[in-house]
């Protein structure tokens, strides 16, 4: 049960919100001209979460080995760090997750072709490369636009192309709310994060800029999304229903004022959670209203 637990631990449960709901908003964009397939939707959000889930262990094995986790992260606690399980263990972890994530994606694979094969390659590839390999994408700044790619763009456009067939380029705009929400709780941890990614030469935007600048980037990334209802309300009229998502609005609140008023650990995680908390209200909201 303690292993188990530690593998738990390591999944990050909080941050899977961030491949759970672009699935769920591009099937219910999906859903607005045909009925979808069940079948296909539990697969492209099981090899959705496993990409999630693989990418987070490969970044705990990453991470320890470039010496940005030690003993002076405030954040939650991270398996290989702490000593729960053994580098290699977390490695292998991570392979066996994208492997399950290429399991699933077969069946997707078989529907929609060579677009989805390279969308499910390329999200296996960059996952590994966040923090992995001679360039990783989270030492070098560009992390933010990653998860808005991947997060985003890429699960958005790719759930509604093999649940459709189709290529919308509505789902590109869609796809922002989602995305930039992902790419929040991604801020929320590198202005928690600063002075050890700092230390480990891991050059963050927040790292890079400073705390003002990524509390700044923080807050946009948090309220952007919710000019984009209104947006498809006023230039692509959509029901009034679109607007569902503005009700999540005052849980913003909370993170906002923790981010700009709060530097240690246990604070910024409860920021952490409210982000997700955040995304995952708004995103089934809006999914509601792309539906209705």
């Amino acid at each position: 049960m303690s292993s188990f637990c530690n593998w738990i631990l390591a999944s990050r449960p909080k941050t899977l919100v961030a491949a759970i709901v672009p699935v769920i908003v591009g099937a219910a964009f999906a859903a607005r001209g045909l009925a979808i397939n069940g079948w296909l939707f539990a697969c492209v959000l099981l090899s959705a979460v496993c990409i999630q889930i693989g990418t987070n262990l490969a970044n705990d094995y990453s991470d320890f080995k470039k010496g940005a986790d030690t003993e002076k992260r405030l954040g939650p606690t991270r398996v290989t760090q702490a000593g729960l399980i053994a580098p290699n263990r977390v490695k292998a972890g991570a392979i066996f997750t994208f492997a399950l994530a290429v399991m699933f994606g077969v069946p997707l694979i078989v529907h929609g072709g060579w677009p989805i094969l390279f969308i499910g390659l390329l999200s296996i590839l960059f996952g590994w490369a966040y923090t992995g390999g001679p360039y990783p994408l989270g030492y070098n700044g560009l992390g933010e636009l990653f998860v808005l790619l991947f997060f985003g763009f890429a699960a958005v456009a790719g759930t509604h192309y093999v649940l459709t067939l189709d290529w919308n380029p509505l789902t590109l705009l869609i796809a922002l709310a989602p995305g930039l929400h992902a790419s929040a709780i991604l801020a929320v941890n590198n202005v928690r994060d600063i002075d050890t990614d700092r230390a480990a030469d891991k050059r963050t935007l927040a790292a890079r800029f400073g705390r003002t600048f990524g509390r700044v980037e923080y807050a946009l990334l948090l309220l952007i999304p919710f000019l984009v209802p209104i947006f498809l309300f006023l230039v692509f009229h959509f029901s009034f229903l679109i607007f569902l998502p503005l009700l999540s609005l005052p849980l913003a609140f909370q993170p906002l004022r923790i981010v700009f008023t709060r530097t240690d650990g246990p604070n910024l995680i409860a920021a952490l959670g409210g982000t997700a908390r955040l995304q995952l209200i708004f995103g089934i909201l809006f999914a509601i209203g792309l539906v209705l």
